[in-house]
């Protein structure tokens, strides 16, 4: 695909359903920046990493988004379907920029390899886009990824697509007044967010045991990380590279 520096071309999706308030506040934004599409999963897709749809059918619906200009659809596979859907079936040309997100809870540290927001912008970058994931702290909070976003993407947007790899976003969930500004060029911690174990819900029949993950939050992380970033209240800017 040649790089269009002219107007430019937006596919966005995200994880947590096209009718979410993060997709919703992230599209009012990005139409300052070009022709915007959305392909977005109809339902919640969280933790569906890269995972794509191969041996069965999905759907895409018509959706009306609610901004003058938009173009929409729904779509009942993964976010990584919706990005190849949008690429290479919906859009008459390929985006030039792919946006995912803005999810409902960090995408850092080792967490990031089970994050479908991530996983969207991996397959952008693979169709040849510039991929760049987008969350924010689950907190509710959502003052620094207001105020931010629109410097954000401006730092970010003509930035050449690079092979294999994402610009990866995290705000942190804390007043505006408490944001302490943008640290770019951060690492991926080796860290968790989530310390995670599993407690029995219900013994089943014949044995069976049915169980549920259970996650405790924790902040502990390396100095120069996207998570120790965000614990310090700033917004993360980080490429994360899928190429071992």
């Amino acid at each position: 695909m040649e790089w269009n520096m002219g107007r430019r071309k937006l596919l966005i999706t995200n994880d947590d359903g096209i009718q979410a308030d993060g997709l919703y506040r992230l599209v009012k934004t990005a139409v300052k920046y070009g022709e915007v599409w959305v392909v977005a999963p109809d339902s919640q897709r969280s933790a569906a990493s890269h995972s794509i749809t191969l041996h069965k059918s999905f759907d895409l619906f018509p959706y009306d988004f609610p901004l003058e200009g938009v173009k929409a659809w729904a779509c009942t596979g993964t976010p990584a379907d919706c990005v190849r859907a949008g690429s290479l079936f919906v859009m008459p040309e390929k985006p030039d920029v792919v946006l995912s997100g803005i999810n409902h809870g960090y995408n850092v540290a080792s967490d990031i390899q089970y994050s479908a927001t991530a996983g969207a912008a991996f397959e952008a970058s693979f169709q040849g886009s510039l991929g760049i994931a987008l969350s924010e702290h689950a907190c509710g909070c959502h003052e620094v990824s207001d105020a931010f976003l629109e410097e954000v993407l401006d730092r970010l947007i003509d930035r050449k697509p690079f092979p294999g790899s994402i610009l990866n976003v995290n705000f942190p969930g804390c007043p505006l007044s408490e944001c302490r500004g943008i640290l770019e060029n951060r690492t991926v911690s080796k860290g968790t967010v989530f310390r995670d174990s599993y407690r029995l819900q219900e013994k089943l029949e014949n044995g069976g045991l049915r169980i549920m993950v259970n996650g405790l939050y924790n902040e502990d992380a390396e100095e120069g990380t996207d998570f120790r970033s965000v614990v310090d209240r700033y917004v993360s800017i980080g490429i994360v590279n899928n190429i071992k």
